[in-house]
C-alpha cells in the first residue's frame, strides 16, 4: 500500500582543513571546510526491507572525504565538491545522484609590520563560501555557488514609499532610511557535461565569487535604494553581465529594522525624522525578500 518515493542519506558536518606548504618560500596556505555527502539511488530497500547491502556506510562517506582531500586540490571549492560528487556516481552502480555541499570558512593571512605573516591568519568576518554539486549519472554536474551571512549596513541612502496603502497599514513613507541585511546571494552555473569540464573552467569559479561578493558590497553602498527588490534586481543584473556562465542568480535578504525611539517625552529631546540619530535595532519580525534573476533564453527556475 505504499512506495519509498524519495529518500537520500549521507554524512553531515564533516569537518575538513588542509595545509599546503610551500618548502621554498617557507608560506602556508590554509583551508578550512564543512562538507556534506547525501547519496540517492536504488537504495529502498534499505528503508523497506532493512537490506543493508545497497547502504554505503556514512563513515565511509566521511572516510571518503578525507582521502580526496589528501589525493586532490580542495580549492576552489565548485572543483573539490564535484571530485567528490562524480566520486561516487562512478564508483558505485546503484548510486545514481550524489549531493555535494562544501562551506569554506574564512582565513585571511595577517600582515605583521606591513608584510604578509607565512603562516599565521585571523578570521575577519562570518560570511562563508558555500558551494553545492549534484553529479547526475549520465547528465553531468550541476554547481550553485554563493556566499552567506555577509552583515551588511548603510546609514543612509535607502528610501520606501509608494507602497500599498489600505486598512491594514501602520508603516510610514519614509526617504531616507537605515538599511541592513544578511546577504545570502547563490549563483548557478550552465550544467557541466564532465568532471574534465569543471577542471577546465577552475579560474572562473575564484573569479566569479570575487566579483559576486564585489558587486554585491558596491552596489548595495553606492545605489539610492528605493527598495530591497530593486537593489538585490541590479546586484543579480550586473552578476549575470560579468560571467557568461552562470544562468541564474538568487538573492534572499532579510529586511533588519532599525527603529527610531521618540525621547520628546523627556524634557523635548528630539530623536526623530532628520534629527534622529539613537535608534532600537529589531531583531523579529523582519521582512525577507527573495527574487531569481535569469540569464535570457535560459528556463525559468521553478521555485526559489
Amino acid at each position: 500500500m505504499s512506495y519509498v518515493s524519495a529518500a537520500r542519506y549521507g554524512k553531515d558536518n564533516v569537518r575538513l582543513y588542509k595545509v599546503h606548504r610551500d618548502e621554498k618560500t617557507g608560506v602556508q596556505t590554509v583551508n578550512e571546510t564543512t562538507v556534506t555527502v547525501l547519496l540517492e539511488g536504488d537504495i529502498e530497500t534499505s528503508y523497506t526491507k532493512a537490506d543493508n547491502s545497497v547502504v554505503v556506510a556514512t563513515d565511509s562517506q566521511k572516510n571518503t572525504v578525507y582521502v580526496l582531500a589528501k589525493q586532490n586540490p580542495v580549492t576552489p571549492p565548485e572543483l573539490f565538491g564535484s571530485i567528490v560528487a562524480n566520486h561516487f556516481t562512478t564508483k558505485y552502480k546503484h548510486i545514481h545522484k550524489a549531493h555535494v555541499k562544501v562551506v569554506t570558512h574564512r582565513w585571511t593571512r595577517m600582515v605583521i609590520d606591513g608584510k604578509p605573516h607565512p603562516h599565521s591568519f585571523y578570521r575577519d568576518g562570518n560570511d562563508v563560501r558555500v558551494t553545492e554539486v549534484t553529479s547526475i549519472e549520465g547528465t553531468g554536474l550541476a554547481v550553485r555557488s554563493g556566499i552567506k551571512d555577509l552583515l551588511v549596513l548603510k546609514s543612509t541612502g535607502s528610501a520606501f514609499h509608494g507602497f500599498v496603502r489600505d486598512e491594514f497599514t501602520t508603516l510610514p513613507e519614509t526617504w531616507d532610511r537605515i538599511m541592513s541585511t544578511d546577504v545570502d546571494a547563490t549563483w548557478e552555473w550552465k550544467l557541466f557535461p564532465s568532471l574534465d569540464a569543471v577542471k577546465q573552467s577552475v579560474p572562473l569559479f575564484d573569479k566569479a565569487f570575487d566579483t559576486a561578493r564585489a558587486v554585491t558590497m558596491k552596489t548595495f553602498a553606492e545605489d539610492n535604494s528605493a527598495s530591497v527588490q530593486a537593489t538585490m534586481y541590479k546586484m543579480s543584473d550586473l552578476i549575470l553581465a560579468a560571467e557568461p556562465l552562470i544562468e541564474h542568480v538568487s538573492y534572499a535578504l532579510p529586511n533588519k529594522h532599525y527603529f527610531e525611539i521618540d525621547l520628546s517625552w523627556h524634557k523635548g529631546l528630539k530623536n526623530t525624522g532628520k534629527d534622529a540619530e539613537v535608534y532600537a535595532p529589531q531583531s523579529n519580525p523582519n521582512g525577507l525578500i527573495k527574487c531569481t534573476v535569469s540569464r535570457q533564453g535560459v528556463a525559468p527556475k521553478a521555485k526559489l
